[in-house]
């Protein structure tokens, strides 16, 4: 099963200094049977793309949790055994848990099948994302559309041999 991994550039720094993402549980996102009905689609590419955007939001959460980290989002793709990344069924309902799940145990980095980080030129608005994000949870219009913003910027795309670079 893949799942994808949200983190920060110091995030993906510790675990390639560690070779793991987490001893686990560990909180991710994959293609799970409430994302699939709330994204009315069987084509696995889609859905994946669905749940890397999900992560993809998830990390702007931990970028706006910690100002001192770069500003820019990172989500790891895993590959992890079958029934090792479970939903929490009490939150399937939850449209912020749409693809959500925990993954038990440690999640070694050597199972990583791509990094996506934002570019370069995505750092100004997600910066301002993330410094808008606790305005938008309390329901100001304005901060959500500069949350918004962030996802018109796609994650690039990034071989796991690349991670010394990104780190760099």
């Amino acid at each position: 099963m893949r799942v994808y991994v949200p983190l920060t550039l110091s995030g993906l720094a510790a675990a390639h200094k560690n070779g793991e993402l987490g001893a686990g549980p560990l909180g991710a996102y994959a293609v799970t049977p409430a994302l699939r009905e709330w994204y009315v689609s069987d084509d696995i590419e889609e859905l994946e793309y669905a749940a890397l955007n999900r992560a993809a939001q998830a990390s702007l959460r931990l970028l706006a949790g910690d100002p001192q980290v770069a500003r820019r989002r990172v989500v790891v793709a895993v590959d992890v055994p079958d029934g090792a990344a479970v939903a929490d069924p009490d939150r399937g309902l939850d449209q912020s848990a749409l693809g959500e799940v925990r993954v038990a145990g440690p999640v070694l980095l050597s199972k990583a099948a791509s990094v996506h980080v934002d570019a370069e030129d995505a750092v100004a608005d997600i910066a301002a994302a993330a410094a808008a994000l606790g305005a938008a949870d309390q329901g100001d219009d304005d901060a959500q559309f500069t949350v918004d913003g962030a996802e018109d910027h796609d994650l690039m795309w990034f071989g796991v041999q690349e991670i010394p670079e990104l780190i760099g």
